[in-house]
């Protein structure tokens, strides 16, 4: 291991890191956003949203990140529609992890005790209430660990970026390697760049998910 190399490497390395964390984080908000969206429609079991969700998530959940960023990529400017490699990244993401996310958030909310939906109706809460009062805070609290695992499911998605030539950490890796022939101490450094991001990320999901779990969160 020469540890010289690992030492040049490391601003590149930064840059690398910094951009998989904007990604990741724009691309698992917006994948939150929709899998929230769809897994309200479907628990409330809208007349043909409910047929169009069911039909995304079963194409998102069954092709791979691969493909669809291949085609964002390349094979929606044949039609006129171009986006950078960025942005058909992030789209990318939040298409793949939207559904993902709304069979997590949907789990979470058909956990939501019957015997509380009915209390609600009981008292006069309208649906949106009901939604707003007693299904959607629960549904999150039971969501959580499914949420956290797709979180870290995600960011380790980002890797398949590489095919876009985006630099991101495993194409910051790959190029250098590529260029100087270090495999060993480029690979070293991807290691301990994703660790970097993933370890204080899962501790930190973990913490939530027993507070979450104990019903001790915010004490």
């Amino acid at each position: 291991m020469d540890w010289t190399v690992v030492q040049n490497s490391l601003p590149m390395f930064e840059k690398g890191l910094w951009l998989t964390l904007r990604l990741s984080f724009f691309g698992i908000l917006g994948a939150g956003v929709l899998g929230l969206i769809c897994s309200f429609i479907q628990y409330f079991k809208m007349p043909v949203l409910r047929k169009l969700v069911s039909a995304y998530v079963e194409l998102s959940r069954n092709t791979p990140l691969l493909i669809q960023l291949f085609f964002l990529f390349y094979g929606l400017p044949q039609v006129g529609i171009k986006f950078s490699a960025e942005v058909c990244g992030i789209i990318g993401i939040i298409f793949l992890g939207g559904s993902y996310m709304a069979e997590g958030f949907s789990g979470g909310l058909a956990g939501v005790s019957k015997t509380q939906i009915e209390s609600g109706l009981a008292i006069g809460l309208s649906r949106f209430q009901l939604a707003r009062y007693v299904i959607f805070p629960q549904g999150l609290m039971l969501s959580v660990p499914a949420f956290a695992a797709n979180v870290i499911f995600l960011i380790k998605e980002t890797s398949i970026f590489t095919v876009l030539a985006i630099p991101e950490l495993t194409n910051t890796a790959l190029d250098l390697i590529g260029m100087y022939y270090n495999t060993n101490e480029y690979l070293f450094m991807l290691v301990v760049a994703y660790a970097i991001i993933l370890i204080p990320l899962s501790i930190l999901l973990t913490w939530l998910e027993k507070k979450v779990r104990y019903g001790t969160f915010g004490n």
